[in-house]
């Protein structure tokens, strides 16, 4: 049996269907009740991974697991992320053991290298960043050392990091985009000038099951970690006109300069704290960091050890999106 972590999430919920649809015996561990996932005859089990008990109760029976939940974003008291990203991870780590789990496999980020500058064309060599501009990149380096770290000849373990999961039912980036354009609050930082190399969900899905064939005792992949990407550098305002052209919106053509959009995100940062105003500010300096920089990846050791090819271009994965958005 195959356990996913965060099966209602966006990605984990397309791996848990990937996996069904394949003919996989799948369980899906998450807080909340699926019962989509329960139609498809998942096993469906609800648990809160940060209370050790209930995580080794809801991983046992496993033969491997793909622990994909944690709790993204850019605001939050630390100690949230800290329960979500690090006790959890722990416990999942804890009940492998226990069980004598010989494959796990972590959705880590690409964030846990971004130092502040532009990345362009990094590989797996560049060091974890010791500098975080807030608690979900630092939680998830925690977390993806921890992981590596168990790697041994009783549990082999492997970290993915995808870049910026995109497509149909996306809740961040895609539905942020066209949230914010409609509105008229979306602007681009720097003209978007900046290369960015996003991953199509469906790319996202197939690099995990990728590493789930590749992974085992002593194989290449163990105890490593794996930058994953579509592939197709290109600037941010592709990626973001792409999006709003398949919602049938017309182009961002509206623009703040770097500078502006850090002092922007920190005015944010001091408003959500000081009035301690509820859900996320619109920008914060994270974000507008992210915005302002470069970052794509070289993925020659994804294709070399993990057999990883991305099969959605960019453009195959933009009509998909239309197609979905127009039946809604």
């Amino acid at each position: 049996m195959i356990v996913v972590t965060g099966g209602s999430g966006f990605l984990g919920g397309a791996l848990v269907r990937a996996l069904a649809a394949r003919g996989d015996r799948v369980r899906s561990v998450q807080r909340s009740d699926c019962p989509d996932l329960r139609a498809l005859g998942v096993d469906v089990v609800r648990a809160d991974l940060s209370d050790s008990d209930a995580a080794v109760r809801a991983l046992e029976g496993a033969d491997a697991i793909v622990h994909v939940a944690a709790k993204a974003g850019i605001w939050g008291p630390r100690s949230e992320f800290v329960s979500a990203n690090v006790r959890a991870t722990e416990h999942v780590l804890k009940a492998c053991l226990l069980h004598g789990v010989p494959r796990l496999v972590y959705t880590s980020t690409p964030s846990v290298v971004h130092a502040g500058g532009d990345i362009c064309g990094l590989d797996e060599s560049a060091p974890v960043a010791t500098h975080f501009a807030c608690a979900y990149p630092e939680t998830k380096a925690i977390a993806e050392a921890m992981v590596l770290a168990a790697n041994s000849h009783r549990l082999a373990t492997v970290a993915l990091r995808p870049h910026l999961i995109w497509g149909p039912g996306d809740p961040q980036l895609t539905a942020r985009v066209i949230a914010r354009a409609r509105s008229g609050r979306l602007r681009l930082v720097g003209g978007g000038d900046k290369t960015i190399d996003a991953t199509y969900i469906d790319n996202a899905v197939e690099a995990h099951l990728a590493a789930l064939e590749h992974l085992a005792r002593g194989a290449a992949c163990a105890g490593k970690a794996y930058f994953i990407a579509n592939g197709e550098p290109m600037p941010q305002r592709d990626l973001i006109n792409g999006i709003l052209g398949a919602a049938g919106l017309p182009e961002c053509r509206r623009s703040i300069s770097p500078a502006l959009a850090h002092l922007a995100g920190a005015i944010c940062e001091l408003v959500w704290s000081v009035l301690r105003r509820a859900g996320e500010p619109p920008l914060t300096r994270f974000v507008a960091e992210q915005l302002a920089t470069a970052h794509y990846f070289d993925l020659s050791a994804a294709r070399r050890d993990l057999g990883f090819e991305p099969r959605i271009s960019t453009a195959q994965g933009l009509e998909r999106l239309r197609q979905s958005l127009t039946r809604t």
